[in-house]
């Protein structure tokens, strides 16, 4: 078991947490960098909409004080500025119409299949490797129909996406809270889609905090499933909030789960931070990268 993040270990991380924009501005151009030294087990990550009372390039400046180097959910029209500061695009998105409006859908094909050729290729030229999908929602459809819809939409663009090393993720939602009627709203589900569109590019983008509203039993899901699971969101439960030691689930734990399966890809924070400050949100994003740097 590792050992616990001590005082002086966390004081840092605060500090580092705590720097306002400016200051993460002025390192940026003095080219420092902070202290924060990673373990190297787990590839860090954050989402971008959570912070977005940041601009891209203080954010940038920010994951890089903190350590890391990746952000989640960029698309095509900002990578350029990822890129100047050295970040990778973990999830790119753009090709998707809406959560709501997905692969389950046959009128949805069409466009979906426009998009996603087109931005297969723009994903594989920056050098990236993941590109974002939805089911949709059902609409009054059954599980079984929209399963044989997803498969004969998706399997138009796997070709595409295997020779170009793009990894094609369908992210798992609750229905229960956040998006009522979303048909890949369990494990068992998108597990069967991976396993009928049969291709290596295919996995499940698995949201903890979605999959514990729904379903729970975290952990062991992970290690027993994980050959389909190429990517990780967190969040508190309930509230979506910190993943401190306010809410139900152990992070660290499920971390070290993750890291005994080999899994090389990227945990992504999503969490909405309730401190009032943009310094005060800064910090919350440092401390759970401390708490899931196992």
């Amino acid at each position: 078991m590792d050992k616990p993040i001590n005082r002086k270990e966390m004081l840092k991380w605060m500090a580092v947490g705590s720097l306002g924009v400016g200051a993460m501005t002025k390192l940026a151009r003095a080219n420092q960098r902070s202290d924060v030294s990673l373990k190297g087990n787990i590839n860090h990550s954050v989402c971008r909409w959570p912070f977005r009372f940041l601009s891209l390039d203080e954010l940038c400046v920010t994951v890089k004080n903190l350590g890391f180097s990746a952000i989640d959910l960029v698309g095509p029209e900002e990578w350029e500025t990822l890129k100047r500061h050295g970040i990778v695009s973990s999830m790119c998105n753009g090709a998707e119409i809406s959560s709501r409006q997905g692969w389950n859908h046959k009128e949805n094909h069409p466009i979906l299949i426009k998009n996603y050729s087109e931005h297969i290729e723009l994903v594989s030229k920056a050098g990236y490797k993941n590109l974002i999908c939805f089911s949709g929602n059902r609409e009054g459809m059954d599980d079984e129909s929209g399963l044989i819809n997803c498969v004969d939409g998706l399997k138009k663009i796997m070709d595409q996406a295997e020779k170009s090393g793009v990894i094609i993720q369908m992210e798992v939602f609750n229905s229960k809270i956040d998006h009522p009627d979303y048909m890949c709203d369990n494990t068992p589900w998108a597990i069967e889609l991976c396993k009928q569109i049969d291709s290596p590019n295919f996995k499940i983008l698995y949201d903890i905090y979605h999959m514990q509203i729904n379903e729970g039993d975290i952990i062991r899901t992970i290690r027993d499933q994980h050959q389909w699971l190429g990517h990780y969101h967190t969040a508190g439960v309930p509230g979506r909030n910190e993943i401190d030691d306010t809410q139900e689930l152990n992070y660290a734990a499920i971390m070290r789960a993750i890291h005994e399966t080999g899994f090389d890809g990227y945990v992504a924070q999503e969490f909405i931070s309730t401190r009032e400050s943009n310094e005060g949100k800064i910090q919350s994003l440092a401390e759970a990268i401390a708490i899931c740097d196992i």
